[in-house]
Parts: C-alpha cells; structure tokens; sequence
C-alpha cells in the first residue's frame, strides 16, 4: 500500500467509539472523530437511521471521553484533558448532563467558590444510574474541596473538610441530595446498582504532603443497615489482599480479585456479615481479568481472561447459549462483547471485532432473533485487506517462553522480510491479540512486525511481572532482544533489516535497546520516551503519588545506566522523537534532552513536537503526519 494512503488511512481516528443503547433500545449514542483532535456526540435513531450531532470537543486540550443514556432524552457526557498549571501537568475531567429534545447543556460537578482552598481537578463519576426511578436521576460519586468559614461566621478559622462524597442528583433539575458525607482521602464507592451505596474505599496517607501509599481500606454494608463493616485493606503496590469489583445486587455478593499461587483469581463473598467467600474462577497461566455484565450495574453474568487471545466465560446459561449462537452468527469477528442493553433486556448493543476488523457494532433484537449493522469503528478500512495476527512464544536467554504477537501480511516472501520490533507502554501493561493500528500500519508497508510481552508485563503472574521492567530494566531489554533474534532465527527476518519502534516505556525500550544492542536495529522510533530514569522520579515530585512512583521506578546507579540519554554517544543509526507538549505520562522535556544528546553526538536525530496534545496524540492529522515519517525513516533504512 502507497505510503501516504497508508499513513491517513491508519492515522485517522474511529468514526465511531464509546457506544451506549438508550433505556428504549430505539437510539445509540456514540462519539465520532470529526477531523484532527476534535470528538463529536452523535445519536443515532434506529429505526430511521438518522444521526444527530448534539455537540462537539476541540481536543486542545479537552477531549470528549464518554457519553452514556440516563434516560431516553437525557445523557450524561465525560471530558477531559491536561494543562499545564505553574509547570505541574494536572490532569482534569467533568461530567455534564445533555438533555437532547432541548440541546441544554448543564454541569454536574461541585460548583467552585471563592472559599474553595484546593483545585477542582475532578468532578466525579456516575456510581448507579438508578434504573428504578421514573425520573431520570443518578447517584455520583462528587469531589469536593477543602473550603473556609464563611466571613463573620463562628467558624470563620475553621476549615470544612472535602472529599469524595456520593450525591443524588435529579437530572431535570439539578436538585443535589447527600447520600455520603465526603469523606477525607475516599477513593471509591461501589453500588448495587439499584441506588444502594454498599462498598466504600479510603486511600491510606502519610506524612504532611498526604503522599499515598498505595493501600485501601474498604467497608460494606448489609442490605437495608447503614452501619459500615471492615472489609479488607488492598494493597496496590504490591497486589495483596481484597481488591472489589463489583457488587451483584441478585446474590447480595461482592465479586473481588485476590492473588492466588501469584496470579489474580476471582471470588464472590455474601454481603451478610458471615465473611463467606468463593472461588469463582482462577487460570495457571494468566490473572482474571474482571466481571462481564451485559450493561452498567446489571448482574453479572460471567468473567474475563487473556491468555494468547481474549477469553469471556458466561455463567449465566442464557447468555452462555446467546455468546455460542453470536459466535456462529459472526465467525470471522470472534471478539464479540455487550456494549449496552435496553432496560427490559429485549434489545442488545452487541461489538464486535478481529485482528483484521477494528470492529463493527450491531443491534440484536432477541424478540426475533434479527441483528442488523449500524455503524463500523473505522468505515475507511472497509474492503482492505489488512494482516493477520498470529500468537506465538518464542524462548529468551535464560529459557523462559516469552508470548508476542507476529504481523505479516500475505502479500509478500514468507521468510527473509525488514522487520520491526514494536514492544508495548506501560510497562505495567501488556498486548492483546486483536486489531491495533500502528502494527497494521507497519504491516501494510512490507515490514513483519513481533510486539514482545517481556517480562514485566501485566496478566501474566507476579513471577512473571518480576520487579517491574524500569527495576529490572536488563531483563525487559533481554527479552525484547530475543524477539529480533527468534525472527532471524526462524528466517522470517533479515538480519540486515531490522528496526525498532515503540511508544511511552516502549519508546523507551526502542532507544535503550539501540544502547544495549548497538548493531542490532538500523532505525529507531521512539513516541513519548522515557529518556532518563532519574527524571521521571523528578517528574514525580509534587504530586500525592511521588513515593509510590519513585519506588516503582527504583534509585541508585542502575537509574543512570539504564537511561538512554546518559548513553546517547552508543546510538548511531538515525532516530525519529515524537511527543505532545501536553503529556501528563512523560514529559516532553525528556524528548528534548534526548534529540539534543543524539545531536551533540552527530546522530541523525529529527523531532515531531506536537503543540497541545497528550501522551496518546490524539489526532488524526498528528498520527498520519507521525506515520508518515515513521514510514520515509524506514524506507531510507530498512525498506524493499
């Protein structure tokens, strides 16, 4: 495929995103990219297959996030973004509620005031969207602020403590009712999705600058008693204890994940005081992932994993019998999930994608078994030809079998390709089998692209995570190492044509990488890099989290010697930097440094900077001009 049509094929955002089904079943909500980094809110009416535009974000800085059905004429829609604030990057998000036969738009957050002694960084999120109520109410979980004592009041020198507090809000007329006190240091709430408050989470702190520690000490309730219970204190940093996930109002049980033999297993404990708990599900090789529900605060009708590709286990035998016929009903598109449901259950939002198909949603009715198409992810790709994906394990220096995805298109030498290297961000994270633009991009040019899960990826166990891939940085490269050499060694590759490319930790990866193994890669691309180690801990200063991201990323002399940028004068081959100026992950000043050491030390070096953008570049014309580079810097290098 020509390099430009590839470039803005891939580059552009999906049509469609985000979907939800009305109480109705007779509308579709969805957000739309509509050209650059700008999201619109469009509804669709089945029946009629119109499609309404009710508002639209720029994206610079604030991009729409969501927008779900609270009722059939009402919906509540998600923003957010960064911005730079004195040279912290904070990030922010608000809820509005949007009433479609007026096309008024009203706030939902804690109105600031000029008492307020913090920043409204948050408004919230939707806890339950009380689908038992004739009118169209929600329970929000509301941050407030700190505020002073109104003047002349015998409290004036007092301050009113914030919070997180859980509010009723009727969405006609904005009336706020309190359900939760704000609580100091609350975290997160979880509903039965019936209108009752049943689990609550407050974050530990220490110190004067209130720095987390990444543990959480939650409570619930009985039905019908206000009186909170000790549940458990989770610990996020190191994955022990009880870590909720949702409330099944059916059974009066909490479903949580808890680590069993290193790996996260599901369990399901009753609600009524006894402590009885069960084993759901657990798997040997990989963590559960979570819950599946048909929609928002529904029962729960089965659970998720991922091993080489995704797995959903249904519970329910009604929906077991619906996922076997849907899967026969859509063979080629086998990652099939619930995206919405009208209230009586009669009509369901069904998505449905592949490694070669970004994904189409479509409208069941179970009344007469019919279900139509009604819009596809990404409409420009319709009729391409795009490469498949295909799940392998390949074996590192130390023996261990490494999972990795291989992209090859069928249209080319089935040995002896260029070949790219693509490891993943996080680098707490991990990749899927399914469709992902940037290795199909990679692919449509010639190249086979190997997207290594190396140690210290998440889903696959403690043991496997190890002490994460910035501590143990050596381990992380060694088997991104031996993707590349697993692809010379079966001959698919020529060693001669090898490049590396990746984003965030992978970004990172791709320079440290060009350090470690100098002769290996002739190209590197590195978007939204970690260069310095000892700069991200820097970056972290400041914020509540800066203990736990410090010990995360680790101290002493393997920060310098597992930064790149104190390494610059190793890489000789040309380099391509991308990054947005607003990147709240990683800071563009570390693609800054980096392009002047490659420069000092007279590598070819040439940087995108991206004015207003985040860490993802959310933005059609960004992703196409930064392919479009990414693809002239390996035709010069490694191309046919």
């Amino acid at each position: 495929m020509p390099l430009t049509e590839a470039a803005k094929l891939f580059g552009s955002r999906p049509d469609s995103f985000a979907a939800d089904l009305s109480p109705s079943g007779d509308r579709v909500v969805y957000l739309s990219a509509i050209g650059g980094s700008k999201t619109a809110v469009d509804v669709l009416d089945v029946a009629t297959g119109k499609t309404t535009r009710l508002t639209t974000s720029d994206g610079r800085p604030a991009s729409l996030t969501s927008c779900e059905f609270a009722s059939d004429t009402m919906l509540i829609c998600e923003f957010g973004g960064m911005t730079n604030l004195v040279g912290q990057m904070v990030g922010f998000s608000r809820l509005f509620a949007i009433d479609t036969t007026k096309a008024s738009i009203k706030s939902l957050g804690v109105r600031a005031t000029d008492r307020d002694q913090g920043l409204h960084q948050n408004d919230g999120e939707i806890l339950d969207w009380l689908p038992d109520e004739k009118r169209a109410a929600v329970l929000m979980a509301r941050e407030y602020v700190p505020q002073s004592g109104r003047t002349g009041s015998i409290i004036e020198s007092q301050e009113k403590v914030g919070g997180l507090g859980v509010d009723r809000i009727d969405l006609q007329n904005l009336q706020t009712t309190s359900i939760e006190k704000p609580r100091q240091n609350g975290w997160r709430y979880l509903t039965d999705g019936h209108g009752n408050v049943r689990v609550v989470g407050v974050y530990e702190v220490v110190g004067d600058s209130q720095q987390l520690t990444g543990r959480i000490r939650y409570q619930y309730r009985r039905a019908n008693d206000k009186k909170w219970i000790d549940l458990s204190t989770y610990d996020g940093v190191n994955n022990k204890g009880l870590n909720p996930v949702a409330v099944d109002q059916p059974s009066d049980s909490l479903y949580f994940l808890q680590a069993l033999n290193g790996r996260d297993a599901l369990y399901r404990m009753r609600l009524d005081g006894s402590g009885t708990a069960q084993l759901v599900a657990k798997n040997d090789r990989v963590d559960i992932d979570g819950v599946v529900r048909v929609t928002r605060g529904s029962p729960v009708i089965g659970y998720r994993y991922t091993d080489d590709v995704q797995h959903t286990v249904y519970t329910d035998p009604t929906f077991r019998d619906l996922a076997t016929k849907l899967g026969r009903a859509l063979p080629n598109t086998p990652l099939v999930e619930f995206a919405g449901s009208s209230r009586d259950g009669t009509k369901l939002l069904i998505h449905s994608a592949s490694d070669r198909d970004a994904g189409t949603y479509y409208l069941l009715d179970r009344a007469s078994s019919k279900m139509s198409p009604i819009m596809a992810d990404r409409s420009n790709l319709d009729g391409k030809v795009l490469a498949p994906v295909k799940s392998i394990t390949y074996p590192s220096a130390d023996g261990k079998q490494i999972p990795a995805y291989l992209t090859m298109s069928a249209d080319g030498p089935a040995t002896n390709r260029p070949a790219i290297v693509l490891p993943h961000g996080g680098p707490s994270a991990r990749d899927e089998w399914g469709f992902d633009w940037l290795a199909q991009f990679l692919a449509s040019q010639g190249y086979v692209v190997i997207q290594p899960n190396y140690r210290g990826s998440a889903g696959y166990g403690d043991d496997f995570m190890g002490d994460n891939a910035f501590r143990d940085w050596k381990t992380a490269m060694s088997d991104i190492r031996d993707s590349a050499k697993y692809l010379v060694d079966k001959g698919i590759a020529d060693p001669k044509r090898m490049a590396i490319v990746g984003w965030s930790y992978g970004g990172y990866a791709a320079l440290q990488s060009a350090v470690t193994d100098p002769d290996r890669y002739k190209a590197v691309v590195a978007i939204a890099p970690v260069t310095d180690l000892s700069a991200l801990r820097t970056d972290a200063e400041g914020y509540t989290n800066a203990d736990i991201a410090k010990d995360f990323i680790g101290k002493g002399p393997n920060l310098q010697a597992g930064s790149p940028l104190h390494h610059a004068s190793a890489i000789k081959v040309p380099v391509l930097l991308a990054h947005g100026d607003l990147d709240g992950n990683v800071r563009i000043a570390h693609s800054q440094r980096m392009e002047a050491a490659l420069k000092r030390n007279g590598t070819p070096v040439e940087f995108l900077r991206y004015k207003d953008l985040e860490h993802q570049l959310d933005d059609s014309d960004a992703r196409t001009e930064l392919l479009t580079h990414i693809g002239a810097l390996l035709d010069r290098t490694i191309g046919h």
